[in-house]
């Protein structure tokens, strides 16, 4: 079970207007497989209520190569990696009908304690029935800390719906990226695909949170830097390229 495989045929949630699969189409593919092989490791979405430990997202990394169309099927693998005492890594190869790769990713983790509400310590018998691989899809297995911009160019206020709360109870992971699209510039979210997306995730957003979104852009590279409404608090920081 150390690389987990599953297909997945690109739905009309997961593509945009012109029929192609979208970034939030890939993520949430992305994003199920993961749940879907920790299921199978005993600690998924429905372990939670009885052990009490849940995954929580801190940073995504991923590279879209090719863009299928709507009706297109899929082969998903996914693997997890060793874990270091409070954080793992899982990565992600994704390839169409004829063989070829059209995306690959890795994200990073922690486990928390879901009645303490803390980060709890991923032990050898928790990371163990994922049967961590060595493999890394990207040269540079780390994924990069993200800087926040020191200048902008505008801001964005979104507050946070109940559509947007997972069973952690904070924004859902997916949403982050949906809300920083809402901040990109009318003819930069039209005119761009952005096929390199990279998300670091710091504080969680919560119900009714009041969240300034500040858009960036610098040598074509655009960031949506999240903050609290006072500023004082940093929730995520997007790059799209």
């Amino acid at each position: 079970m150390a690389i987990f495989e599953q297909n997945y045929v690109v739905g009309v949630t997961h593509v945009d207007p012109s029929a192609t699969i979208s970034n939030m189409g890939m993520l949430s593919i992305l994003e199920d497989i993961a749940c879907k092989h920790s299921d199978i490791a005993g600690l998924g979405f429905m372990d939670i209520p009885v052990k009490h430990l849940s995954w929580v997202l801190l940073a995504w990394k991923v590279k879209i190569l090719k863009r299928v169309s709507y009706g297109a099927t899929l082969k998903v693998t996914t693997w997890a990696k060793a874990a270091n005492k409070f954080q793992t890594c899982r990565d992600f190869e994704v390839f169409d009908e004829n063989g070829d790769v059209v995306c690959i990713a890795t994200s990073k983790w922690t486990l928390i304690d879901t009645q303490k509400e803390t980060i709890t310590r991923i032990t050898d018998e928790i990371i163990a029935p994922y049967s961590p691989e060595q493999k890394n899809i990207f040269e540079n297995a780390e994924i990069d800390k993200l800087l926040e911009p020191e200048n902008h160019s505008c801001i964005y206020t979104y507050v946070a719906q109940r559509r947007d709360i997972d069973v952690n109870n904070h924004m859902h992971n997916l949403n982050y990226l949906a809300v920083a699209y809402e901040a990109l510039p009318t003819n930069i979210y039209l005119e761009k695909s952005f096929n390199n997306i990279e998300i670091m995730y710091k504080k969680s957003i919560r119900l009714g949170n009041t969240v300034k979104c500040f858009y960036t852009v610098s040598d074509n590279i655009h960031y949506v830097t999240m903050k609290s409404e006072d500023e004082k608090s940093l929730h995520a920081i997007i790059k799209l390229s």
